[in-house]
């Protein structure tokens, strides 16, 4: 019986399993190793990878991960031989995907808060970087609206995840930590993406948190030179001053940020109500911040 040859095989089975250096599979994964050692185990033909995954489970350590991406995304399953920590089940969603954003400032330590929602970011094609060239009526229109965030997220009862399709950079300022597994943003790369966008990244003023948190671990030459790299299209550089500037960064650290050019008025956030400006940095901050 099919069954009969599954059990047959299960200590050989589960002996390879718990052999691989990979603890994550797709549901093609698992049926690319049962086509390969199928002859082998001794199974039989009609045993599919249905099949054989409903055996791992009952008789193994396999356990099934669910993310259910809704419209226009489809939901992802993964495969886990034992219970793996989920950041590590996290990283299989994409390939070459990396924390950031609020994931990394909390990796880094740069924040007290637990937050809800886990940030991965995968890079674009190299065709995905932004040109043109600015106006002031442009600048103004677009971050006068609400900003656009990402459909791209799954939640459950367990963890809630967002995925992000960052800009093409070349991975600038990723980094393996806490393990070759782990990968994020350095707490240079993570303080100039919480700075662009700080709606996945606990709001302005935990933004402002971060930076203060940062002052004795980053390098703001490096970040400086790390923002000239990824040339925005939009002067960031402005936003990136004004919190360096009001989380007390020393006076040195801020002419770095002054030797890039301030030709256009810029935003803090998109969709302010009440705001002030800051006119050492030509910014529009929110009313009090």
């Amino acid at each position: 019986m099919n069954l009969s040859r599954l059990a047959i095989a299960k200590t050989d089975i589960v002996k390879f399993f718990g052999a691989q250096e990979n603890k994550v599979w797709r549901h093609s994964d698992i049926a690319g190793i049962l086509a390969h050692a199928r002859d082998g185990w001794r199974l039989a033909q009609r045993t599919n990878a249905r099949e054989f995954i409903d055996f791992l489970m009952a008789s193994g350590r396999l356990k099934r991960v669910s993310f259910p991406f809704g419209e226009p995304y489809q939901p992802e399953v993964r495969y886990t031989w034992g219970d793996l920590p989920m950041p590590q089940v996290f990283l299989t969603l994409k390939r070459g995907c990396h924390f950031s954003h609020y994931t990394a400032v909390k990796l880094h330590g740069l924040t007290e808060q637990v937050p809800k929602t886990t940030y991965l970011n995968f890079e674009q094609g190299l065709s995905s970087n932004s040109k043109g060239k600015l106006t002031q009526g442009a600048i103004d229109a677009a971050f006068k609206r609400p900003v656009r965030t990402t459909k791209y997220v799954a939640e459950t009862d367990e963890f809630r995840v967002c995925l992000l399709n960052g800009r093409n950079t070349g991975y600038l300022g990723v980094e393996a930590i806490d393990g070759d597994w782990m990968r994020a943003t350095n707490v240079e790369r993570t303080l100039i993406d919480i700075a662009v966008r700080p709606v996945y990244s606990g709001g302005v003023h935990e933004v402002l948190n971060a930076y203060r948190h940062a002052m004795d671990r980053v390098s703001v030459n490096r970040l400086a030179s790390m923002l000239a790299e990824l040339q925005f299209i939009y002067p960031y550089h402005q936003v990136i001053g004004c919190y360096l500037e009001r989380a007390g960064y020393r006076p040195a650290m801020l002419d770095l940020l002054r030797r890039f050019p301030m030709e256009f008025d810029f935003y803090l956030e998109h969709g302010m109500r009440k705001t002030e400006h800051v006119k050492e940095w030509r910014l529009h901050v929110p009313q009090g911040f």
